[in-house]
Parts: C-alpha cells; structure tokens; sequence
C-alpha cells in the first residue's frame, strides 16, 4: 500500500523553491503594498522566490528577476506569441506571414505602430541586434539561435495607389533565414521568435560603445532605472519582498492590438514568498490574485474562492511531462529489459490521485501527450503493443517485473519478512542501490519519487529517493552524474512540440560522455558508434521539421514513439499543467476559463496570457 500519510505530510511541510532573502541594490521599494490602491492593483506570484537580483535583459535569463528573465511580456516583448490553446500565432510586435513562410525562412512583419518606451520606433535594428548578439559574443542570450538561424534579410512592404501614382511605406519585413547547414529546422526558428524578447538596439549599443564592446561588463548592469521598454508596464520599485510594475498608459499595444483599452490592472505586483504555503494562504484571503504555484489538494481551496481551469478533475490543461530520466550508460540500466521492468512496477495511479492531487488525465505510453495539439499523433494501437502495461496490479505486476528482471539477467533478493534485501547480477554479485536524483522541497516531485521507490522495492528493484538541494541536482543532471533522475525535458508548451520532447531525450546529435555537459540526452541514450546504435532516431529528427504532409509527420512521430516504447531510456510518470493556474475573483473577475476560453490558462505575463491584463474587470 502507499503510505498516504507520509505523501502528504511532504507535501505540505518541505517548503517548494524556498529561498532566502539577501539583500539587494538599485532601486529600492520605499513604498508598502498596501500603500497601492486595492482596486487598482493585482497581485501575481509563483515565478519570484529570492530577492530580485538583475533586470538586465541581456544577462543570463536564470539570474534575471520577474519580469525580465524567461518568457515575459510585460516590459520585453517578443516577435509574436504562441496560444497553448489552439496552437495559433498571435502578433504582437510583429505577425507571422503565414503564406511565405517555409523551410527555407520564416517571415515576419513588423508592427509600424510598436516603440519604445521613450518613443522611438521599433525597427528591424532592434531585431537583428538581439537576434545576432550570439554571432558576436559565444556568451550571449541568444548564442544558441546560431544553429537555428544563418542571416535575417530585411525588406520594406510598400502599398501602391494607382490614383496618385505614389507608394507608401506599411511596415518592414524581416525573413529568418534558415541555417541549413546547421540545425536546418524551421520549427525551432519559429519556437524562438515565440521567446525571445526585442531590445533597444540604440540603447544597448551605446552601451558596449562605452564600455569597449565587453558584453560581460553589460550584464553587471542592474538595469533597474527608467528601463527603455516595449512593453505595457514598467518597473517601479523593487525590495525583497516584492516587485512592483506600473502601467505605461503610452503603451503602444493599447490603440494597435486592443482597441484603444488600457489593461484593467494600474499596478502588477510580484510578492515574494518563502514558500508555495505562503502563497496558498495569500490566495484563500484574497490578497493575492492569481499564482502559478503548486497547491495540494485544491478542491478545499476552492471552497475558500480559489479557481482553476476546470472546475473539476482535472482542474488544470496537461502540458508537461515530467518524468525518469535513466542513465542508460551503467549496468543494469543500460539494459532495456531492466528498464522497461522499473517502468512496470510504478504505481501511476498513486502518482496522479496522491503525489499531484489528481490534477491530470491519465497516462499513456510513448512521449506523446494525449492533449489538443498532440493528440493527432497517437498510435493508439502502438502504445497497447510496444508500451508498459498499465493494467498490471498486485501480485501480476510483481511477476511481471520479476520475469523482466530475470529475464535481463539480474535477481532480487528478499528477506525472510518478504522486504527486499537487494540485487544480484547473473554472477551472483551484489549490485549497488540504484538513488532517483530529485530536488529537495521540491513538494509534488518527492511524492511522485517516494511513491515510485515504493513500487520498485515491492517488486524486486533496489531503489531509493536521493533528495539532493539545487547544487547537487543540476550539475549532477547535466554532466550525468546519477542513476536516474527526474526531469521535466521542454517544460514550457511551444510550436515545436512533440519534436523538441523527442529531441530531448532521444537525439544523439549532440551525445557527449559522462562528465562532459549534455543539455539534451542527458541520459546518454543511443551511442553514436555504439553496437545499439540506432541510426533511424537522428533520421527521423531530421526529417520531421521539414515535413508539410501531416501524414507524413503522423507516421514519422508514430515511428519515434515506437523505438521509444521499445527502449525506454526515460519513464514518464505523470502529466501536468505548463504552469499551474490558480486564480481568486475577490476583486478581479473574467478570468478565462474552460467556460470562457478568450486567454490560454496561463498568468497574465506569459505569451498570449497576457491578454487577460485587458480583459480583467473588479468584482462588484
């Protein structure tokens, strides 16, 4: 049985991504929330969890605060945005021209009513100096958009009147050309027009003139006085406590993309807690608005005027998957039978009823999510055939694995009690305990470990939790250094789904050695040269991205996820939201939901959530 007490009982004492507040410079907050009129200001957390550190747009987007670092739009703006509902490009400094786009270049208007923030216009220099920053300096934010794009051509769009006989200018056109003799894929190029935010060029280019060009010396930049944005809101004052945003009411957006309305809130506000407790409780008041934090068994919360998506089960959109990575490089690991064995005897249902509060579907087989822009790529058929049994329970389940196990050529060991001693090979050595690396506090993902240790030891795999804080967990996960691990590979819901999932765990083209750092395949999946070397995986990756017959990329996906299901270098365990989406309507109401689907469910500061801004109303 699953122990459900000691399930909850981590849930809710172990603090998720706590963090200590140090003291920060710049520009402090010498004003209290509450010193902000209530009507006028929203309150949004789950994405700041320590004192703001930078608000440089140009360093690295880990170390850089809310709203800067990561996918943000509400001071730094990208090209345009990807709607998680239905898969459409949405404009907003720019619209996607779709019938020119290709697999040769991806176009690109650019919006002749977009400026910054200190009124000059938003032009094609802005662009080509954010985007071509990484041909000029390895270290940039955008160095890796050398693999994916070769050169960005500008053209200008003119109109024609025939009457007058004159032309006049519409909007400048940019074409991302392809890098073919790269990574030569045009769905990558689109997923970074999605997420990378334009710059000031003549801000940033006076930068490094007076300071001999040195990127390092901008990045020490804090950034954090009358920043020059794009976006509807800037930075007002900061502590470690909270970040505090105000509405630029000159902001371009409100007469080109939302007819003439300022966004509802005057102020956005990011507190910052010390844990997902903390904020829950912010939440049930009504003090804080809308969080992205994860909230155990939230059916008691909603009592209390907390919403999500769905009212029901599951209450929130599927768009990650988080899962075991296995170091496919070590015996017994490196053997598939073994493998597919450990997937076998996880308990998936404790997993999504206890370790995530049944906040998903249930899972299937392969690395193909069962969701709105996926499921069109599910070989149903397949995942009965080639994937793990889930019908599998009690005693059938442990012979199932026992057989497995035998079968790769090891041997569990039990003790008189019938608890599970450990491990022997075909030799009749003693094999070492197998530790799932994982991050401590980190509240869902130690439940979804502490319940999948629990199947594997009932069925013959010595298994135990390694619960290891962040310096420990991601340097082990990128050079290697663990037996298997819990990842969430693509954690954000991008154009290039399910292709850069595969990728991430699948791909050999960028294989490296333990020791060396991975950022994809970090299980070492698939050795080049290797005697299992298949050669059809990097094929098949190749050859998705410029595929236009759906067909065609329907088989090409159902021939991945089938070598997947057969080898099984990674188990998925569960599927959850992209961001969790929890929202109070005590004081502002029309947030989308199933019922009112206007806005994906995602915080008013991400990609085309943050429409919500201008759709918000007080309640009355």
């Amino acid at each position: 049985m699953v122990d459900l007490k000691k399930i909850v009982r981590a849930a809710f004492t172990i603090p998720a991504l706590c963090a200590l507040f140090v003291g920060c410079g710049g520009q402090q907050d010498s004003s209290s929330e509450g010193s902000l009129p209530r009507q006028e200001t929203l309150y949004l957390s789950g994405q700041q969890w320590g004192s703001p550190a930078t608000f440089n747009p140009l360093a690295e987007s880990w170390m850089a605060a809310w709203p800067v670092g990561g996918r943000f739009n509400l001071m730094y703006e990208p090209l345009i945005t990807y709607n998680t509902l239905n898969g459409d490009f949405e404009p907003l400094l720019g619209s996607l021209v779709d019938s020119l786009t290709n697999n040769d270049s991806i176009v690109v208007d650019l919006n002749p009513n977009a400026k910054w923030s200190d009124g000059k216009p938003v032009t094609s220099k802005d662009v080509k100096f954010i985007f071509e920053l990484g041909f000029h300096y390895p270290g940039a934010v955008t160095s890796f958009v050398t693999e994916q794009i070769s050169a960005i051509n500008v053209d200008t769009v003119y109109s024609f009147d025939s009457t007058s006989m004159q032309s006049t200018m519409l909007n400048e056109r940019l074409s991302f050309i392809v890098a073919k003799n790269k990574r030569n894929n045009p769905l990558s190029v689109k997923d970074a027009l999605q997420a990378i935010r334009i710059v000031p060029e003549h801000i940033f280019s006076k930068l490094l003139a007076e300071n001999n060009n040195s990127l390092d010396e901008i990045k020490k930049m804090m950034m954090d006085k009358d920043p020059v944005i794009s976006g509807p809101y800037n930075l007002q004052s900061y502590s470690p406590t909270k970040i505090i945003l105000k509405r630029r009411d000159d902001y371009w957006g409100n007469a080109a993309l939302h007819g003439g309305k300022l966004p509802a809130p005057k102020y956005v506000v990011h507190p910052i807690y010390k844990s997902n407790e903390h904020s829950t409780i912010a939440l049930r008041e009504g003090s804080l608005d809308a969080s992205m934090s994860f909230v155990p068994r939230i059916w008691h919360k909603k009592i209390s005027g907390v919403n999500t998506w769905f009212e029901k089960p599951p209450y929130f959109v599927p768009g990650a998957m988080p899962m075991l990575i296995i170091n496919t490089t070590k015996a017994p690991l490196d053997n598939k039978l073994f493998r597919r064995a450990i997937a076998t005897s996880i308990d998936y249902v404790a997993i999504r009823m206890f370790a995530v509060s049944n906040y998903t579907s249930e899972i299937i087989s392969g690395l193909i999510m069962p969701t709105s822009l996926e499921k069109e790529f599910v070989n149903k058929e397949d995942c009965d055939k080639y994937g793990i049994d889930f019908s599998l329970v009690g005693e059938y389940k442990i012979k199932a694995v026992q057989t497995m196990i035998q079968q790769a050529g090891y041997k569990s060991v039990f003790n008189k009690d019938g608890s599970l001693s450990h491990m022997e090979n075909n030799k009749g050595e003693k094999m070492p305990t197998l530790f799932i690396t994982c991050p401590a506090g980190w509240t869902d993902w130690e439940a979804i470990v502490t319940i999948a240790v629990e199947g594997m030891r009932k069925a013959g795999i010595d298994a135990r939790e390694g619960f290891v804080d962040g310096g420990q967990y991601w340097p082990a996960m990128g050079t290697g250094n663990f037996d298997l691990i819990m990842h969430k590979p693509v954690a954000d819901v991008s154009p290039s789904l399910p292709w850069s999932r595969f990728e991430s765990v699948m791909s050999s083209r960028d294989w490296r050695p333990i020791g060396d750092w991975a950022g994809t395949n970090i299980g070492r999946y698939n050795q080049p040269g290797s005697k299992d070397f298949r050669s059809e995986i990097d094929s098949l990756m190749a050859l998705i991205p410029l595929m236009t017959d759906k067909e065609q990329i329907k088989d090409a996906y159902h021939q991945l996820n089938r070598i997947f299901m057969e080898d099984q270098p990674a188990i998925p365990l569960t599927y959850l939201p992209e961001q969790f989406y929890e929202f109070s309507d005590r004081v502002w109401t029309n947030w989308p939901t199933e019922k009112n689907p206007y806005a994906p469910p995602q915080l008013p500061w991400i990609a085309s959530g943050t429409k919500i801004l201008w759709n918000l109303q007080l309640s009355k």
